[in-house]
């Protein structure tokens, strides 16, 4: 990303979050609907930037931030998605909050219902029937692969998923290694509520684990690790990569150089963001 690209999307971000319509030179422009409400709860808000020509959209990024399951929220991603935005003009983009996880309530199955919640509303909201490509960072991306591949959490829309964009997330929470993330004792307290009717054939360690669900029919992947992540280990890219290929899904994997949040750095957003492009000209 250019200095004047990104002093062009500071500008829009601190100043033109009012308005209607985005430009981003170059005859892109979106329109754009701040804080929508795709549920009764607070959290359940997400921000649309749709094509200015609608019946172009070749699909609809979900974009999924990241903090640990617990913190976070879209603003997290705004700069970025106006970055993708700039580059992949032909689509739209949602920016969804979610139901945080905290001492009285659980990731699962409330995250991955916001996520088909919000799908479900931006299929009436755009009169469409278009696919959909699910992107998000660290805890986000986990969300991501799990909305993506698991079916048994009775997801209405997650075949609509068309492409999976894993940015630092852990795929496979039961790996030893991911036992060293700081808050793992929350995490494994708070992942899936026990409430919750699991199969005999399935534990509670089974049903987060995206890596478990894949199968030929997942969706294609791209994922992003930093080479010098103390959050995700290295063997998550290792166990991801053996997974998808084993089920023959078309995928990717690159590292970039740094730490967890790297990826943000002006320099390594810019390689996710020409990879994402390349990669989704690949993806039927």
């Amino acid at each position: 990303m250019n200095k004047c690209i990104g002093i062009l999307l500071l500008i829009i971000l601190f100043s033109g979050c009012k308005e209607k319509t985005i430009n981003l030179g170059k005859d892109i422009s979106f329109d754009q609907e701040m804080d929508v409400s795709y549920g009764k709860d607070p959290q359940q808000k997400l921000d649309l930037y749709i094509p200015k020509n609608k019946d172009s959209i070749k699909a609809v990024f979900v974009m999924i931030h990241g903090g640990g399951w617990k913190s976070g929220n879209k603003t997290n991603l705004t700069f970025f998605t106006l970055s993708l935005m700039q580059k992949l003009p032909d689509y739209a983009f949602a920016n969804i909050n979610y139901r945080l996880a905290d001492a009285n309530s659980f990731v699962l199955p409330n995250q991955t219902n916001d996520i088909d919640s919000a799908i479900d509303f931006l299929l009436k909201k755009l009169n469409t029937n278009t696919k959909f490509i699910s992107l998000g960072n660290s805890a986000g991306a986990h969300l991501s692969m799990l909305y993506g591949y698991n079916s048994f959490l009775n997801l209405k829309h997650h075949n609509k998923i068309k492409a999976v964009v894993n940015i630092v997330g852990p795929a496979d929470l039961s790996d030893k290694d991911f036992a060293n993330y700081s808050d793992y004792n929350f995490i494994e307290k708070h992942m899936i509520d026990l409430q919750s009717q699991i199969p005999n054939n399935l534990t509670n360690k089974d049903i987060p684990n995206p890596v478990y669900w894949i199968n030929e029919k997942s969706p294609p992947t791209i994922s992003f690790y930093g080479n010098t992540d103390q959050v995700i280990p290295a063997s998550q890219k290792r166990i991801l990569d053996s997974a998808l290929n084993k089920n023959e899904i078309y995928n990717q994997s690159f590292e970039f150089s740094g730490g967890h949040l790297d990826w943000e750095k002006e320099k390594n957003a810019q390689f996710l963001i020409d990879k994402i492009e390349i990669f989704l000209k690949k993806v039927k």
